[in-house]
């Protein structure tokens, strides 16, 4: 039983898919574990480490990866490195497939049996699992820390001899995971904090981190949450009616960070061109969703934008941005899955194939897509509906 582990091909991916505590715990489990090298030094792993860990260092992927049972991944393969992986090859990753289903086919064409850990069910067994609620966390954490270094003030109240500092101003839209790390990171930087979303359930939460909660909470609202938890989309009056209590509000602010999206879409936009304007110069906006076409008006994938004096912060990879702590908690979240999949007392891999884990995150398998979210169409017959999931734990 062989696990290849590749250094990321992704120029802006800093992080790394095991770490030398997670090599130990598979070495213990009878795997063979090989590791490209280099593939840690972003996340603050040296080869040496991972060679202390019972790792063998590979000089290439091709040799990390050859003949290996299974291939731990931070994202998905690109083409030129799909023929390195044998037929059958166990490959874990963030799969990232909505909008990439030409590259869902290309791995389906490989015979490889991708797995997205981002499609792993929010159930009790699978929480240690859970790759969107550990780098979401991070993200909001690594949120107000940018929002603080472009907002050139102090945010907490500070009375001194030579008179008082306001505290700062911020407002967190979306109080999934990553807004509600946001907003307990702001309120320990002592900022006066605010909060929205539309799923009821978050008022509790965000009002229990010492937050004031921004709502339009009408009729509509009481029903905004589906069965699993996740958030439905809004009525056009409802959204309305919400941008309109919004706008008002974020004229107030100093910093605003945005964390909304919802499954296999195009980001919601929370904040108008318009909102951006009336806020005060030196304002800050974040923006978590950038990277699915964002919540903010203005914001460009990977730059800080300045507009009229506000800046409109698009970091892409946030949680990528403190890789050293992204890769030790998303390095477990593989590790607990991967466990499930392995004998322990024949040492091999042994994949249930019934097992709901598994059925909810394997895409492709013998040569096929199998997700029916991404099946073939003329292929789906009476299939059950995939499960969503909370990307940036977003409301």
């Amino acid at each position: 039983m062989k696990i290849g582990v590749p250094a990321e091909v992704d120029g802006l991916e800093s992080r790394v898919a095991a770490t030398p505590e997670t090599v130990k715990k598979f070495i213990a489990l009878g795997a063979e574990v090989s590791v490209q090298s280099g593939a840690g030094v972003a996340s603050r792993v040296p080869d040496a480490e991972y060679a202390a860990a019972g790792a063998s260092i590979a000089a290439s992927a091709a040799d990390a990866v050859r003949d290996a049972d299974i291939v731990l991944k931070v994202r998905r393969p690109l083409a030129d490195e799909l023929p390195l992986y044998k037929r059958g090859a166990l490959i874990v990753a963030t799969m990232d497939p909505y909008g990439h289903e030409p590259d869902v086919a290309a791995m389906a064409g490989a015979g490889v049996t991708a797995i997205a850990m981002e499609f792993m069910p929010r159930i009790t067994r699978a929480q240690v699992m859970d790759i969107l609620s550990s780098q979401a966390n991070l993200a909001g954490y690594q949120a107000v820390i940018d929002a603080a270094a472009e907002y050139d003030r102090a945010l907490p109240m500070m009375m001194t001899a030579a008179g008082t500092v306001p505290a700062a101003r911020v407002f967190v839209m979306g109080a999934g995971v990553a807004g509600l790390q946001a907003i307990a990171t702001a309120r320990r930087l002592g900022a006066v904090v605010t909060a929205t979303d539309v799923r009821p359930a978050a008022k509790e939460q965000v009002e229990s981190l010492g937050a004031k909660f921004v709502a339009v909470e009408d009729d509509e609202f009481k029903q905004a949450e589906t069965a699993a938890g996740y958030a439905k989309p809004m009525s056009a009056e409802y959204q309305a009616k919400q941008a309109a209590l919004v706008s008002e509000h974020i004229k107030k602010q100093d910093i605003v960070i945005t964390t909304a999206l919802i499954p296999g879409r195009a980001a919601p936009r929370l904040v108008s061109a318009a909102m951006v304007a009336s806020m005060k110069p030196g304002s800050v906006l974040v923006d978590l969703a950038v990277e699915r076409g964002g919540n903010v008006e203005g914001a460009k994938p990977g730059e800080v934008a300045v507009v009229d004096g506000k800046k409109i912060v698009g970091h892409l990879n946030v949680a990528g941005r403190i890789a050293a702590t992204a890769s030790q908690l998303y390095a477990k979240n593989l590790f607990s899955f991967v466990e499930t999949l392995i004998d322990k007392a024949a040492k091999t891999v042994a994949v249930n194939w019934d097992d709901e884990l598994v059925k909810a995150t394997v895409l492709t398998r013998d040569g096929a897509i199998v997700h029916p979210a991404f099946k073939p169409k003329e292929e789906i017959q009476e299939e059950p509906k995939p499960i969503l999931v909370a990307e940036q734990g977003a409301s």
